[in-house]
């Protein structure tokens, strides 16, 4: 990174792919401890469990202890699906002043903090590489790639970091 935007990865994290009806969110919701979020571009957190909006059935749940989150959903009782995903990705911190410029080197959407407030999430690309993308300040992004990929993500991020330092 640079003084203006700092990478930092992630520590471990348990990740599910969460996909429901919107009949089992209050359920979910309540097993999960987060408020599962219906709106586009949304999320929701209790401390370090977070819960992403990814599609109008689908959700990327983060819980950065550990937690067994396919237990926890399994207790609902409600119709669902949770694939843990934890060693499918990873994720990236970027933070900083120049965190919005280092992301925005490969990814197109808008980030600007009117747009993308904190909060905001997406199904984004970054380079050639699908990311989840989350606000959790107004200078810091978590960025979440298939393990596979991280090389590539973390060496772009790099990248524009860098340049976001000049």
């Amino acid at each position: 990174g640079s003084p203006a935007a700092i990478l930092t990865p992630a520590e471990p994290a348990s990740r599910i792919s969460l996909r429901a009806g919107h009949d089992a969110i209050s359920a979910l919701s309540a097993a999960l401890g987060v408020t599962v979020p219906l709106r586009p571009k949304t999320s929701a957190s209790t401390g370090k469990r977070h819960a992403l909006w990814l599609g109008p059935d689908e959700w990327l749940v983060i819980d950065e202890e550990g937690a067994d989150l396919v237990a926890a959903f399994a207790s609902s009782g409600a119709l669902h699906s949770a694939v843990d995903v934890s060693h499918r990705n990873t994720a990236v911190i970027v933070s900083g002043p120049g965190a919005e410029a280092a992301i925005n080197s490969g990814c197109p959407q808008d980030l600007s903090l009117a747009l993308f407030p904190v909060g905001a999430c997406s199904r984004t690309i970054f380079g050639k590489a699908e990311i989840v993308l989350l606000r959790t300040a107004e200078d810091t992004f978590r960025v979440e790639c298939w393990r596979s990929f991280s090389p590539f993500v973390f060496g772009l991020l790099s990248e524009g970091a860098e340049d976001a330092g000049h």
